[in-house]
């Protein structure tokens, strides 16, 4: 039986944890399983409600950061932590149904590697649902991957597929489409979501803007991340084919008038597009450039560095 980590980020969640708890114990049945929750610079009291969850239940651990790092360092730092071959992923508002999470391993054991929630009936504002119906729409259509709902923080993973990719920024929300694109098995399920209890959503129309810029950056690491000249360069070359041949057309209207004797021959600092040739030329040389330099990066990129800071921690390092 596989072992299964539940990895819970939160900021300012106190009033929910202990029931949070209660239910993953009461949906966990005979599985081996632990809990890391990760207090993401909470300042409700939610590390003192942590601390004293882990003094009554050994399978709760705990990281707190010394400040907000964001949801994807939380994860990542969960991530590293866990000790299961399943690593399950909730949000800590109740809103989320542990309930669910026997399905998801069910669908594990189907042979899927990553398994995401579909929150086909949501208990939401409507700006909180439309701006994440965009952004599941356009990111639907760019990855290529038939999931509803890619904002859902309801996951289950294997855990090799987390040793292979790398959290920053709000990348979180892309795990299932660079999962898909390193060969890795993905499947959604319909999961029950509940209206929020307690506190106030971190999210909203200010995340449209945000996921429309990682979108372009998931496209360009899942397209072109180890090639990055095919795009750059591609791009540059076409840039400067078209800015070469509006400037060859205009220097042959230059010779042309003057051989044929015009009344008005052509003089290129006259015409709008003899700047705007120069402009693509220029610009078309600089994306091929920055194609080299961007296949230097790639060919010698190495992070040592973790984009979170450990306060305290409570349990066995994994």
């Amino acid at each position: 039986m596989s072992s299964i980590s539940v990895v819970i980020p939160l900021l300012n969640e106190r009033e929910t944890l202990a029931e949070l708890v209660r239910r993953i114990d009461s949906s966990s049945g005979d599985a081996r399983y632990e809990i890391v929750l990760i207090d993401d610079g909470s300042t409700d009291g939610s590390w003192a409600a942590i601390q004293e969850l882990h003094a009554q239940r050994g399978s709760v651990r705990a990281i707190r950061f010394r400040r907000n790092f964001g949801k994807a360092a939380a994860l990542a730092a969960g991530f590293a932590e866990a000790s299961g071959t399943v690593i399950i992923t909730m949000d800590a508002d109740l809103q989320d149904d542990p309930k669910e999470i026997p399905r998801m391993l069910q669908k594990i054991d189907e042979g899927y590697d990553v398994v995401s929630g579909w929150k086909q009936r949501r208990f939401d504002p409507w700006h909180k649902r439309w701006p994440s119906l965009v952004f599941n729409t356009i990111l639907r259509y760019f990855s290529k991957l038939p999931l509803h709902d890619f904002n859902c923080g309801f996951k289950a993973y294997r855990k090799e597929v987390l040793e292979e990719i790398d959290l920053y920024g709000e990348m979180h929300r892309f795990v299932p489409v660079l999962a898909s694109a390193r060969g890795f098995r993905v499947a959604e399920i319909t999961v029950e979501h509940h209206p929020r209890m307690h506190g106030s959503s971190k999210y909203g129309w200010s995340r449209i803007p945000k996921g429309l810029l990682d979108l372009a950056t998931v496209v360009f690491l899942t397209r072109f991340r180890y090639r990055p000249q095919h795009l750059l360069g591609g791009l540059g070359g076409g840039l400067f084919l078209i800015g070469f041949l509006i400037l060859l057309a205009l220097i042959f209207g230059w010779i042309w008038t003057r051989l044929a004797g015009y009344e008005n021959p052509l003089h290129l600092h006259e015409r709008a597009s003899f700047f705007v040739s120069i402009l693509l030329i220029v610009v078309g040389i600089q994306a091929f450039a920055t194609g080299l330099i961007a296949e230097l990066l790639v060919a010698n990129y190495n992070p040592t560095r973790p984009i979170y800071s450990v306060a305290d921690r409570i349990g066995p390092a994994a």
